[in-house]
């Protein structure tokens, strides 16, 4: 895996984890290509461990409520639509690197997987974000908190939502905020945002945002 610099950064003890993490991926997912592309062990095998770098605490359950990853070799486009409290329709088009299906599959496009790789260190891992949305749903709400203990829920609920309403003031007011701005969109983006951060730029988000990082640290690395 010296292709993932973020595997190859993980704790020694946690090691035997992680590979049998990527082998339950492995063995549970369907991962399908699309529109030609081609797709050999070892790439199966680098997505399997991108999509649980996320799981090294959190466990196999975190892969719960899916079956299939589709690949596709680039930025996808999906058609949206929504009607506003006036009862307009509004429609779009989106080109989109990922996405996570809160009973559906994972989608990822393989040419921004391989850019993340080039640049490990931008803060930007499109797989980390989608798997964060898939451990956001898991109780089936999007809110930007996954699954924890309660007495660790309202700490992580209360310091996030901080961080959030402070982020999103920054963006509206045109700040530099340092970290992508597509965090503003809404609480369960900024999580899989941050969750970029936390493997892709660490020091950055402890800068930026201490409380989160603490939360992300513990979440995604266990004790230190």
């Amino acid at each position: 895996m010296t292709r993932l610099p973020w595997v190859n950064a993980l704790r020694p003890e946690y090691e035997a984890r992680f590979n049998k993490l990527a082998a339950t991926f492995l063995y549970q997912k369907t991962i399908t290509p699309v529109e030609g592309l081609d797709l050999d062990a070892e790439q199966r095998l680098l997505l399997a461990a991108i999509c649980c770098l996320p799981l090294i605490q959190f466990g196999a359950e975190g892969l719960h409520g899916w079956s299939e990853l589709i690949v596709y070799p680039g930025a996808f486009r999906v058609h949206r639509d929504h009607v506003d409290a006036a009862g307009v329709l509004h429609a779009w088009d989106d080109d989109l690197s990922g996405e996570a299906w809160e009973t559906g599959p994972l989608i990822l496009s393989w040419a921004d997987v391989c850019a993340d790789l080039d640049e490990p260190h931008a803060g930007n891992c499109v797989a980390v974000h989608e798997i964060a949305h898939k451990l956001d749903l898991l109780d089936g709400v999007a809110d930007g908190t996954p699954p924890l203990p309660r007495a660790w829920q309202r700490q992580w609920a209360r310091d996030f939502q901080a961080a959030y309403d402070a982020f999103v003031a920054d963006v509206d007011s045109g700040r530099e905020t340092g970290i992508d701005p597509y965090a503003a969109e809404s609480p369960e983006e900024f999580f899989a945002v941050c969750s970029e951060y936390h493997f892709s730029a660490p020091r950055l988000l402890r800068e930026r945002m201490p409380a989160v990082a603490a939360h992300l640290r513990r979440f995604y690395d266990g004790p230190a």
